[in-house]
């Protein structure tokens, strides 16, 4: 009578070694399974992001005032793709002295105040329009070369995207309309 219990209390838990040990391994091919399932329902539904397709139009640059070695430039980033990206840096071969980023910043009072920044995202599917009310190029000009209407040549670097490169039309103050 013992040996009998024996093999059965053996083949008890025999049996329960192999239930727990199926049980471990369910938890965790269940979870891959409804994550395969999520991962497969955003794809499909094209939430997944696509990669960004960086457009670059409406180039200016103000005319320096006189006596002035800085002005500004403006673009339009579109970003028609579905991943967000970065405009990381900006340069010209029509401006020795240098292009940096910069954010406008209002005062009190009717002052203003220009702050650098390292770089700019445009998020997927949405627009920036530069201007002196938000963001810009401050541009280093070559004194007395510029003209109304002379195009400089400006290369964009987006951090995934790489580099875009267009004119920007030379145009005086006062004549560009920008929104805040």
């Amino acid at each position: 009578m013992n040996g009998f219990r024996t093999r059965l209390s053996a083949r008890l838990t025999d049996r329960r070694r192999l239930t727990d040990t199926l049980l471990a391994a369910l938890v965790p091919v269940a979870a891959s399974s409804v994550a395969l399932a999520g991962l497969t329902t955003w794809v499909g539904t094209g939430n997944a992001g696509s990669p960004p397709r960086m457009s670059v139009t409406e180039g200016r640059v103000l005319l320096p005032a006189a006596g002035s070695g800085e002005t500004a430039a403006f673009f339009r980033l579109t970003n028609e793709g579905g991943s967000a990206d970065r405009l990381v840096g900006v340069t010209s071969t029509g401006a020795p002295g240098g292009v940096s980023l910069a954010r406008h910043r209002m005062g009190s009072g009717a002052t203003a105040y220009r702050t650098p920044v390292d770089s700019i995202e445009i998020r997927a599917g949405e627009s920036l329009a530069m201007s002196p009310y938000g963001v810009d190029l401050t541009v280093t000009a070559p004194a007395g070369e510029w003209r109304a209407g002379d195009l400089v040549s400006f290369t964009l670097t987006f951090s995934r995207s790489g580099l875009v490169k267009l004119p920007a039309v030379v145009v005086r103050p006062g004549t560009v309309v920008f929104r805040q």
